[in-house]
């Protein structure tokens, strides 16, 4: 895949910025599972990072073994 054709999405609450890069998404569930009412796949937009705190934000997106989803501070 070209670097002109991988999606880069950005979702933020202000304070942190979460990064998903689909391509590189190996679907281990690990994002999601520990943190439903932020990460669920069965919902469009699927990240509501007004659903937890970003410290909680921050420890779940650190379970991505894939590094598809990462942070940045705002």
């Amino acid at each position: 895949m070209s670097d002109a054709n991988k999606i880069v999405k950005e979702y933020s609450n202000g304070d942190v910025i979460i990064v998903w890069q689909p391509h590189l998404c190996t679907h281990s569930k690990n994002y999601w599972k520990g943190l439903l009412p932020v990460f669920d796949p069965r919902r469009k937009p699927w990240i509501d990072l007004g659903a937890a705190t970003s410290d909680k934000i921050i420890a779940q997106v650190g379970q991505c073994p894939s590094k598809a989803l990462s942070l940045k501070r705002n």
